[in-house]
């Protein structure tokens, strides 16, 4: 089975954990690449200028507007917004776990195939730039740093990554790191920790 079986057959039968909380949502798109060899995900960098997560790492994504149908619709939406990708060349594979952000909206995750060779045009009002990551340097990277979060008052330890591309660096971190580590583990087996495991302390003497 390659890659792309892998994740179609995952998502396929997979029960994303919901968040009951009546909360603002947003819905974000994960694309992959349709590439049996060498599958990418596509992420984003917000641009400077923005009020909120300016410089950080992102998957296409927004708030809910009052006039979408549904959170998928959202995430199809806002992809095609700010990265040009209309929602015909986007293949739904399915959902994966809700995640409450630093601002207290719940987001939403769908996971969505692309063409490898689609042009992707980053919107210059929201975004400075486009990347691709290769799903083998996540299900090989070691994190260049864990960071200590707590949700519902349990103590997580999410991993953050550096990933080179064309002369610049992108620190995957935060909520998208949650959003890919799932994905990871859920499509490929990687087994990757968000708990608090590196932060135990050594029993005291």
């Amino acid at each position: 089975m390659n890659t792309i079986e892998q994740l179609r057959s995952a998502l396929l039968t997979h029960q994303p954990r919901r968040i009951s909380a009546a909360l603002p949502e947003a819905g974000i798109l994960v694309p992959v690449t349709r590439d049996t060899a060498q599958p990418k995900i596509i992420l984003t960098r917000r641009a400077e200028h923005l009020n909120t997560h300016k410089g950080q790492v992102a998957f296409p994504g927004g708030k809910r507007d009052e006039t979408d149908p549904s959170l998928s619709f959202t995430a199809l939406r806002e992809c095609h917004e700010e990265i040009g990708v209309p929602p015909d060349q986007v293949e739904l594979l399915g959902a994966l776990s809700q995640v409450i952000s630093l601002h207290g909206i719940r987001v939403s995750p769908f996971v969505g195939l692309i063409d490898d060779t689609y042009p992707l045009v980053a919107n210059p009002d929201e975004l400075d730039s486009i990347f691709k990551v290769p799903v083998q340097f996540f299900r090989e990277a070691e994190p260049i740093r864990r960071d200590k979060m707590t949700y519902k008052g349990m103590a997580l330890s999410v991993p953050s990554y550096h990933f080179r591309d064309q002369g610049e660096t992108y620190e995957i971190w935060g909520l998208s790191a949650i959003v890919v580590v799932e994905l990871m583990n859920l499509a490929f087996g990687t087994q990757i920790s968000i708990f608090d495991e590196p932060y135990k302390l050594a029993p005291t003497s």
